[in-house]
């Protein structure tokens, strides 16, 4: 079908989901006769009608208790958050309640629902749209995580999240929703939660990154012989990828756009530091967003990781 955006992939793995399975549901702000405000639901009501993709009031926390409610009781929910700036609302629901579930009733109910949002720097909207906050749910015992960065990955991971049996927050770079194409076959196929991809082989440095950042990581390794890990799963982390290209390269350096104080590339590098630290050569690296509060769209470009900031990495890590 040729090469399609992540848009484009994230709309099919909906649709084709919904057709598999009629338990699957969508509800959100302006999701159905809008398409949501990327346009990501777009044509799925007048597919399957205002009773599968629900148009809800203004209220976070509404939507994502009411998921909850529905995955208890057999249905499948969806949610779409407009910016992830926007879920903080809805925290205590997930936290409190969706993350527990399953714990708190001894496994006779469960919480399957996929609360999808935009996230991250890179189209310059106002406050409270371009947040980076993945960590925050990565802290959360029963919560899974995922962040795709390819339009295939998308499709395979958002189908792979919505037949988990656990709830799954999907976040989606908004950077990248139109900024790159792949082709993705129309064929029913998964990603597996929970497992990392090699995007680009190496031996010297290991480069651990994820969304907009994989890409930019990426384009800073010319020159360098980076082996890059798209974690694409950030919760639960997959160690074993991340140790055996340490253990092959003996250099760490993890990007992530988010501020570096209690983000997941501290998890990471605790993780090397405990368990493979006999095959260092050089210190673990953090290339991360400064400690503040993201700016409004001029600063944008200033606040996060750069090509050149990640470059200095990988070339003070080289100095070892």
């Amino acid at each position: 079908m040729g090469k399609i955006t992540i848009v484009q992939a994230i709309n099919m793995a909906l649709s084709e989901e919904m057709q598999r399975d009629t338990n699957v549901v969508i509800i959100g702000e302006d999701v159905g006769k809008d398409g949501g405000v990327f346009r990501v639901t777009e044509g799925l009501q007048e597919k399957f009608g205002p009773e599968r993709v629900v148009d809800t009031p203004l209220s976070e926390l509404g939507i994502i208790g009411s998921a909850i409610g529905m995955a208890a009781y057999g249905i499948k929910p969806v949610v779409e958050i407009q910016f992830m700036g926007f879920i903080y609302a809805g925290l205590e629901q997930i936290f409190s309640h969706a993350s527990r579930l399953r714990s708190r009733s001894r496994g006779r109910f469960s919480a399957p629902i996929v609360v999808r949002t935009p996230y991250g720097i890179g189209i310059k909207p106002p406050e409270l749209h371009s947040e980076s906050a993945e960590a925050l749910f990565c802290h959360m015992p029963g919560v899974k995580v995922v962040v795709p960065s390819t339009p295939y990955n998308a499709k395979g991971l958002l189908k792979s999240a919505i037949r988990d049996s656990d709830p799954v927050i999907f976040l989606e770079p908004s950077r990248l929703y139109r900024s790159i194409k792949a082709e993705v076959p129309e064929d029913d196929y998964t990603v597996p939660l929970g497992k990392a991809e090699v995007y680009q082989e190496g031996k010297e440095i290991t480069v651990v990154a994820w969304g907009t950042m994989l890409h930019r990581a990426a384009e800073a390794a010319e020159g360098f012989d980076c082996e890059i890990i798209d974690l694409m799963t950030l919760k639960p982390l997959d160690e074993e990828a991340i140790l055996k290209s340490v253990r092959k390269t003996g250099r760490l350096v993890v990007v992530h756009e988010a501020s570096k104080s209690g983000g997941l590339g501290a998890e990471i590098s605790a993780l090397v530091a405990e368990e493979a630290v006999e095959y260092l050569k050089a210190p673990i690296l953090r290339v991360a967003g400064p400690e503040a509060v993201i700016p409004m769209a001029r600063l944008e470009d200033y606040y996060m990781p750069g090509k050149e900031r990640i470059r200095k990495a990988y070339e003070k890590v080289m100095l070892y």
